[in-house]
């Protein structure tokens, strides 16, 4: 929560379109917290503001909806996220529309953002494909656009540009208490910056 807001200081939504990559929840302190900025962002900002879907997201909605049989979403973070839920008195059935609403996919002309990007094998967008693009860890085909996508940590918290697919992989390990990694793009792709923000300690469990 803390790392996102402080990232967040760098946004302009006059200027700028902001785009997250997925797994709000899971793995943090403040997972209810997360979601409820998100909800809020994206309901004050509705063109500026653009969250997808994560595997994570998609095992809470799977839990929600009574088909993690197997207990799958609890043994990844998912125990710690409803026990947050409890602590703060909210019912994360409070958000299931809107988890279960959001995009794999944002893009544009010449960019496009997704959890875990294009990999040539199978529906991507199968959301049990384990090479689709909420889960895929294989490389990634070059789609005729720049991709970025997140999912596979770097863990030395630097951002990892391919160009044999020309695409971006920004995550940099928020979770393990690395950093939190957005890139500033122009609307065609062509890179500006990056944005790293140490993740608060007070994020980590």
């Amino acid at each position: 929560l803390n790392t996102f807001l402080n990232l967040l200081d760098h946004w302009d939504p006059k200027s700028e379109t902001l785009i997250q990559l997925g797994d709000l929840v899971d793995r943090g302190s403040l997972s209810p917290s997360v979601i409820h900025l998100a909800f809020e962002l994206q309901i004050n900002f509705k063109k500026e503001a653009h969250f997808l879907r994560g595997n994570h997201e998609q095992l809470m909605i799977d839990y929600m909806k009574g088909e993690d049989r197997l207990g799958v979403w609890q043994s990844n973070g998912g125990n710690k996220t409803l026990r947050q839920f409890e602590e703060a008195h909210i019912d994360p059935d409070n958000y299931s529309t809107w988890l279960t609403d959001l995009p794999l996919v944002w893009e544009n002309d010449s960019v496009q953002v997704t959890h875990a990007g294009f990999s040539g094998i199978g529906n991507p967008y199968d959301q049990k494909n384990t090479n689709g693009l909420l889960w895929n860890r294989k490389s990634l085909i070059n789609t005729g656009k720049l991709q970025v996508i997140g999912h596979t940590p770097n863990w030395d918290g630097v951002p990892k540009y391919s160009k044999e697919s020309n695409s971006w992989n920004i995550d940099t390990g928020a979770y393990g208490g690395v950093c939190l990694t957005g890139i500033r793009l122009e609307d065609d792709g062509t890179f500006i910056e990056t944005v790293s923000i140490p993740t608060e300690a007070s994020d980590l469990l």
